[in-house]
C-alpha cells in the first residue's frame, strides 16, 4: 500500500525582548542606528507604533481588507473557508508573503497551534507554492506581551529551479488538455488527470517528493506529490477538487488523497494507489503490455475506502456516499451477486472488444468470495482462455492474474 510520510513542520521560538520609552524592541526588527532615529528624531510620527507596541508593518496588516476568494482567481481554497476571521487575515499574509519569497515577514496571528493550523490550510489549499518547506523547520519568532509574531517558512528551490519546474507545470497541463475534447465532462477530465499521473511518474521517495515539483520536474514521489499534482491539474481543467490527509489503517504512516466533485455529488480520488505495477501476481509485472492502471481508487466506493483510510480531524471534509461514478459501475463490470455465466459472458463481450485486461468487482463480499473460489482457486477461467485463443487463432495463451481484496476486484492479463 502506498503511503504518505507523516507532513511535519516544527516552530522554533526564538525571544528577543528590550524595553526603551514603553516599546518593545527586538533586535531582528532594527539595527541601533534605526532605533535611535524612531525613538528621538521621530518619535512624532512614530507615536502609533510607540504607544500601541506595534510596528508600523503589524498595523498595516490589520488595516487590510480580507480577500473572499484568491486574490489570483486560481485556487478555489475549500480550507480558507473553515477558518475563523482572525485566522483567515492571517492565510492571507502567509500566502503574500510565500509568493513574494520573503525571507521572513509579520503575521497578525501569533499562537502555535493557531499558525500551524493556517499554514497548513495554505498549504493543502494552494499546490502552486511548491517553493516552500512543506516537511522541513519552519521558524516563528514570537515576542513578548504581543499578539502577532514574525514568520519565516523557508524555501527549497533556487530562482532558476522554480522557473523550471513551473515550466514543467504548464507544460504538464497543455499535455492533459489535449487527452479531453471540448465537450469532455468533469469525469472525463478526473479521469485522464488520473491515467496521466500514474502514466508520467512512479511512486518514489526523493527530495522532491512532497509536492508537485516531484511529479511534474523529478517524475517521482510520494502521495503528497500525487494528491498536490492532481489537485494543481483538476483546478487547473475546471473540477473541483481538495487536497486530504489522514491516517491508514494497520499503519503509523499517514497518507494523502483529494476528493473531488462531480455532478454535486463527492468521490474520493487517489491517483498514489491506482499506480501499483507490482500487484500483480508472477513475473507479469515485468511485461510493459501488462502496466496496468488501478482505475479501483478513481471515484471508488466509500465504504471500501474508508476501510483503510481516515482523514484527519483538524478540518471538516465533504462526506463521500454516491457510487454512481465509480469505473466499474460506468463500465456495467460492478456485480452484485455471482453467476459464473454472467462474469463469463463480460469477460467475452470486454475480450471482443479487443481488451487486454479484464477486470470486474464485487459490491458483497459474498460474492467476490464466490467469484475467487471459481475464477482465482478454481479453474473458471479456462474458458475465457479459450475464447481468447479462438478470437486471434492461438494454440496456447498466456495469462495473469491480479486481486484487489479490499476493493473485491479480479484483473486478469491476456
Amino acid at each position: 500500500m502506498r503511503k504518505r510520510k507523516p507532513w511535519k513542520f516544527i516552530f522554533i521560538l526564538l525571544f528577543a525582548v528590550a524595553i526603551s520609552l514603553g516599546v518593545y524592541v527586538y533586535q531582528q526588527q532594527y539595527e541601533p542606528d534605526d532605533l535611535f532615529v524612531k525613538v528621538g528624531e521621530g518619535i512624532l510620527d512614530n507615536a502609533p507604533e510607540i504607544f500601541s507596541g506595534e510596528p508600523k508593518e503589524v498595523q498595516e496588516l490589520r488595516k487590510q481588507e480580507v480577500a473572499d476568494t484568491d486574490t489570483q482567481g486560481l485556487r478555489q481554497e475549500y480550507y480558507f473557508s473553515q477558518l475563523n476571521e482572525e485566522e483567515q487575515r492571517g492565510y492571507r499574509e502567509i500566502i503574500e508573503g510565500i509568493r513574494a519569497k520573503e525571507k521572513e515577514f509579520y503575521l497578525t496571528i501569533y499562537e502555535d497551534d493557531t499558525v500551524n493550523k493556517v499554514y497548513h490550510a495554505v498549504l493543502m489549499d494552494h499546490p502552486e507554492l511548491f517553493w516552500v518547506h512543506n516537511r522541513k523547520q519552519v521558524y516563528k519568532t514570537t515576542f513578548s506581551n504581543a499578539n502577532y509574531c514574525m514568520f519565516s517558512p523557508g524555501y527549497s528551490y533556487t530562482d532558476e529551479e522554480i522557473q523550471e519546474i513551473q515550466a514543467a507545470a504548464d507544460n504538464a497541463c497543455q499535455e492533459v488538455s489535449a487527452l479531453v475534447s471540448e465537450e469532455a465532462d468533469d469525469y472525463e477530465k478526473a479521469k485522464a488527470v488520473y491515467t496521466y499521473l500514474i502514466d508520467t511518474a512512479e511512486y518514489q521517495e526523493s527530495e522532491d517528493d512532497q509536492s508537485m515539483a516531484g511529479i511534474f520536474w523529478r517524475r517521482q514521489a510520494v502521495c503528497a506529490g500525487y494528491a498536490g499534482a492532481a489537485q494543481y491539474l483538476l483546478e487547473y481543467l475546471g473540477v473541483p477538487c481538495i487536497y486530504v490527509e489522514g491516517s491508514t489503517a494497520g499503519s503509523t504512516e499517514g497518507h494523502a488523497w483529494n476528493i473531488i466533485t462531480l455532478n454535486g455529488n463527492d468521490y474520493y480520488f487517489d491517483a498514489t494507489n491506482g499506480d501499483q505495477p507490482e500487484f500483480l501476481e508472477g513475473d507479469a509485472v515485468q511485461l510493459a503490455e501488462h502496466k496496468t492502471i488501478l482505475y479501483d481508487y478513481l471515484c471508488p466506493f466509500p465504504e471500501e475506502y474508508e476501510m483503510t483510510y481516515t482523514p484527519s480531524d483538524e478540518f471538516t471534509v465533504p462526506a463521500c456516499s454516491a457510487t454512481d461514478m465509480n469505473f466499474y459501475v460506468l463500465n456495467q463490470g460492478c456485480f452484485d451477486s455471482y453467476d459464473y455465466q454472467e462474469i463469463l459472458a463480460y469477460c467475452q463481450m470486454r475480450l471482443n472488444n479487443g481488451a487486454a485486461v479484464v477486470r470486474f468487482k464485487f459490491s458483497s463480499q459474498e460474492a467476490f468470495e464466490q467469484a475467487r473460489a471459481d475464477w482465482i482457486n478454481g479453474d473458471a477461467i479456462q474458458e475465457a482462455a479459450r475464447y481468447y485463443m479462438t478470437i486471434y487463432g492461438m494454440s496456447q495463451v498466456e495469462y495473469h492474474y491480479g486481486i484487489l481484496e479490499n476493493m473485491k476486484t479480479i484483473y486478469y492479463m491476456f
